[in-house]
């Protein structure tokens, strides 16, 4: 057996060098496309939850300005909250799937390719 859980026994094949995967230009891409969605939006999302903190803290009027009713702009703004959460989801996931599965995909296929034995779980299916 390896000195690690999951990794495989001495003399059993190749094993993969992830190390070397991370220097791919598939992968690179890969990091590229990820990060350039995921700090733009992460960016974006707390300083718009950052503003709402401020609002409700420090502009009490603004916030208690009627809309509706007893509707007021600081609860319109803290509805947005959860709803702009759930709509950058559904963006990250339509744009996972476009932009970073099919690299994703195309890397674990060569992974396993190249050493199909360190992708099965000792249960007999893969990991």
């Amino acid at each position: 057996m390896g000195s690690h859980p999951g990794e495989p026994a001495a003399g059993s094949g190749p094993a993969v060098d992830f190390t070397e995967v991370q220097q791919t230009e598939q992968f690179r891409e890969l990091r590229k496309r990820h990060r350039s969605f995921v700090f733009p939006m992460a960016v974006f999302f707390l300083l718009w939850y950052f503003a709402y903190v401020l609002l409700a803290d420090y502009a009490h009027e603004f916030m208690a300005t009627p809309v509706i009713g007893n509707i007021n702009i600081g609860i319109v703004l803290g509805l947005l909250q959860f709803v702009s959460t759930f709509a950058i989801t559904m963006w990250y996931v339509s744009y996972a799937n476009r932009r970073l599965d099919p690299i994703a995909a195309n890397l674990r296929h060569e992974l396993e390719a190249a050493a199909p034995e360190v992708f099965i779980d000792p249960s007999g299916g893969k990991k």
